[in-house]
């Protein structure tokens, strides 16, 4: 228990605002978009910059605290938001600049990527950064940045210049390629072990309007436009991202999509997309010339805020011909209406090209990522979708490597956590040993510390 004295002066240092239990909008800043999170942190503190941060470090540590960091709040696996202890929030910090003529931008963490994105369009400008607009920069980061830019420009946290940190001993730090190189190298794809991102810098990239959609098919073919999908994808170039999978449109009808993005020029961009646009034919085809911003908000309505979400996910082995077979089998029958589920990415171009160990991110070796996202309405539905969720992915499982990516993962354990950081976890260990002993910041695919120093306080 805090003292109530001692609660009250670090609630007034705040310049950003602070809730705690039965106080109007604790409710609204504890909530989190996956539904199945229902958590009660002691104190939730809305920083309005990096010193918010620090005190909220410090006192954490002074009074022996859970911290849980809140950029977004998209984790899937409800890292965002703990039991009994702070919450911090940066939703509030929503600073931006850029800088055209040398094409970065300067962005404080608590940005959606559709934030982001409609700040760096008014200079013809944009970075690889997810696919929903909702989605919080600062985890998507962290974790990876898979989105439609990721084949010609690198995943998101390749395009990170640099960073400032907040660290577990209250010191706001610069990290870069050439100041703490080794906490540069790991906060991109460390998912937060090491402190709190409270800004990011960003290299940019001159972009237009993009050839942009997807082609609709029954879900009964899904196996017919996997192969296609597999056949497609080995030769497309660097300006074409292709996603595929299972779900159910507006109006009821289960279907076995295929979205693409060809972000070169649009006239290009035709004659490469048309072998996909013929095939089949699709039932319907809804690719077109768009603004980037028109297509990062594109999958928006289907999920939305409140819903029920349960994830697994891991790269694919290969894209056999069983595989397919084992895919296809899943594709629509989830129990629920609202769930991608299975869908696959395809990972090529840069992203790939980045070696496994020079970002702590290490799944570049990869084609397809495979993820069943679940999404329903009710908790009384919550049994059936996992389990479905579940026996899916144990028709998978042999087709798929134990490597994860952490931005898809729902809270499995430390086996999980392994898999996530795969070859490059004993590194990540020696930076979590060295810039968060005693373990502060837990709450998110958790690297461990193996010792337990205590971290001095900085004046």
């Amino acid at each position: 228990m805090i003292p109530q004295s001692e609660m009250l002066k670090f609630r007034e240092s705040l310049r950003g605002q602070s809730f705690t239990t039965g106080e109007h909008g604790y409710d609204a800043a504890r909530t989190i978009p996956n539904a199945m999170i229902d958590r009660r942190p002691a104190i939730i503190a809305r920083c309005a910059g990096a010193a918010d941060v620090i005190a909220c470090v410090r006192f954490a540590r002074e009074h022996d605290l859970l911290v849980a960091v809140r950029g977004g709040g998209h984790s899937v696996a409800g890292k965002s938001v703990c039991d009994d202890g702070i919450m911090i929030d940066l939703s509030g910090m929503k600073g931006l600049r850029v800088d055209p003529r040398q094409r970065t931008a300067r962005a404080e963490t608590g940005l959606t990527l559709g934030e982001f994105d409609r700040e760096t369009q008014a200079f013809g400008l944009a970075t690889t950064l997810g696919v929903v607009s909702k989605t919080g920069i600062a985890g998507l980061t962290l974790g990876g940045g898979w989105g439609h830019l990721h084949a010609k420009h690198g995943l998101a946290l390749d395009n990170v210049v640099s960073a400032d940190v907040v660290t577990a001993d209250g010191r706001l730090v610069r990290a870069d390629a050439n100041e703490n190189q080794d906490l540069f190298w790991g906060v991109r794809g460390g998912s937060g072990n090491f402190g709190i991102v409270t800004s990011l810098q960003y290299r940019l990239h001159e972009l237009g309007p993009v050839l942009a959609g997807a082609v609709f098919y029954p879900a009964a073919k899904a196996a017919e436009v996997l192969r296609f999908f597999r056949e497609f994808s080995e030769t497309i170039p660097d300006d074409l991202v292709i996603q595929c999978g299972s779900f159910t449109t507006p109006d009821k009808v289960p279907v076995f999509a295929v979205a693409a993005c060809y972000c070169g020029e649009v006239a290009e961009g035709e004659k490469i997309l048309k072998p996909l646009r013929a095939f089949g034919p699709p039932m319907a085809d809804a690719i077109g010339v768009m603004s980037y911003v028109q297509l990062q908000s594109m999958f928006d309505p289907f999920f939305p805020p409140g819903r029920q979400t349960y994830v697994k996910s891991n790269f694919i082995r290969v894209l056999s011909d069983d595989a397919i077979q084992a895919i296809s089998q899943c594709a629509g029958t989830s129990p629920s209406p609202h769930s991608f589920a299975p869908f696959l990415e395809h990972w090529h171009g840069a992203a790939t090209r980045v070696g496994v160990t020079d970002t702590a991110f290490p799944h570049r070796q990869h084609s397809y990522n495979m993820m069943l996202w679940s999404n329903w309405e009710s908790p009384s539905e919550s049994e059936k979708n996992i389990q479905w969720t579940r026996t899916c992915w144990n028709v998978l499982r042999p087709y798929l490597v134990d490597g994860s990516y952490s931005n898809y993962v729902s809270d499995e354990g430390d086996a999980v956590e392994r898999a996530v950081y795969g070859p490059n976890y004993d590194r990540l260990l020696a930076l979590k040993n060295k810039y968060d002993p005693t373990n502060l910041f837990r709450m998110n695919h958790n690297i461990k510390p193996n010792q337990t120093v205590p971290v001095r306080i900085s004046a």
